[in-house]
């Protein structure tokens, strides 16, 4: 097929469109990567926009979120989610860990390659509070964030950490975790 592109739609594609949201979840718990150079930080945005899309926050909604980026991604340094039509609009801010604990405005923490101790400082401090966590550099979601993205040899899937999410005030999609305890796979 040459140069062809194969994607399959996530989370957010599916769901925008007409179809059981059942069927949304399983058939989007994996991003095949595009041929191309772009291909990995396209599928990374697509699984980041479904994420982001089906967890709520507590109070009213907020037309903006701040994905707070700590450390190096693994998987794209081009972090910028993907969201459906009229969802939220994402403000991307590269900080540190001593930034967002020292009264950092984070909605979503993403997670790249860092020293262990500022992990462990930053899944001390978003306990109990109302920010989604997302790690690139924790496949097997091990070390304290909610969900994790991991290279598959088809694409990009996520796992699911179910105690990190208890821990905080964020709501997600009951379906989505489903999917995720799979390692990305349908349940």
């Amino acid at each position: 097929m040459g140069v062809a592109k194969r994607v399959l739609a996530s989370l957010f594609l599916i769901g925008a469109i007409t179809s059981t949201p059942q069927m949304s979840v399983q058939a989007a718990s994996q991003t095949i990567v595009e041929d191309g150079i772009d291909g990995m930080t396209n599928a990374v945005n697509r699984m980041l926009g479904g994420i982001i899309t089906y967890a709520r926050w507590p109070g009213a909604a907020d037309s903006n979120r701040t994905l707070c980026l700590v450390g190096t991604p693994r998987l794209t340094d081009r972090i910028a989610p993907t969201l459906p039509g009229n969802g939220p609009r994402i403000i991307l801010r590269r900080t540190t860990a001593a930034a967002v604990t020292g009264g950092g405005d984070c909605d979503i923490l993403f997670f790249g390659r860092m020293p262990d101790a500022d992990r462990q400082r930053l899944i001390g401090w978003v306990r109990g509070r109302p920010v989604l966590t997302i790690s690139d550099d924790d496949p097997g979601c091990l070390y304290g964030a909610m969900f994790c993205l991991a290279q598959k040899p088809a694409g990009v899937s996520f796992s699911v950490n179910l105690d990190a999410i208890a821990r905080g005030p964020i709501r997600v999609d009951p379906r989505v975790l489903k999917i995720g305890q799979g390692g990305g796979g349908t349940p």
